[in-house]
């Protein structure tokens, strides 16, 4: 099983991701180290992508989520996956992939990002990222979880989850 960790910048994904993949045993990735150095450079300077600069990044992240799948191995990984059309093409990869959308109001994720100096993305791409957001239809294959619960009660949710949907993979 695979399992993406999404939502805007700022709302936990990585933090929980790796939580998750380190309690679990299980391989991890961060989207953002697969963004082309173009990608970088634009969020950089506060220009959000568009979704030409997207496709190739994320064709990449569906290949690494099938080369595990076809070796067997279950994945979790940190991506923004904003739009649906995003989820279907990550979905290619390989059968089985979950949405985990870590979720919570606008003002708790600008704290946060506020907070965050050190990351390439400024807090000003928010807004646009908002503004993408396409939150989880009811036929995709995932859930929301709301990110102003404390840490530790977020974990366990999103772990009991994890646990109750994975399987051995099967190619």
């Amino acid at each position: 099983m695979h399992f993406v960790f999404m939502g805007v910048s700022g709302s936990g994904k990585t933090t929980v991701a790796e939580h998750v993949a380190d309690r679990l045993g299980l391989l991890f990735a961060e989207a953002d180290t697969f963004h082309p150095e173009a990608n970088i450079r634009k969020m950089s300077d506060g220009t959000p992508l568009t979704d030409e600069d997207r496709g190739p990044w994320l064709r990449e992240l569906a290949s690494w989520i099938g080369g595990h799948h076809a070796l067997g191995k279950s994945t979790v990984m940190a991506c923004s996956a904003l739009k649906r059309e995003y989820r279907e093409l990550l979905g290619e990869g390989a059968p089985g992939v979950h949405f985990l959308h870590m979720h919570g109001p606008a003002e708790v994720i600008w704290e946060r990002l506020e907070a965050r100096p050190d990351h390439f993305m400024p807090s000003a791409l928010l807004r646009s990222q908002l503004e993408t957001l396409e939150r989880l239809h009811p036929d995709e294959v995932g859930r929301e979880f709301d990110v102003c619960v404390d840490l530790d009660t977020l974990y366990d949710r999103v772990l009991t989850y994890v646990r109750d949907h994975i399987r051995p993979v099967v190619s």
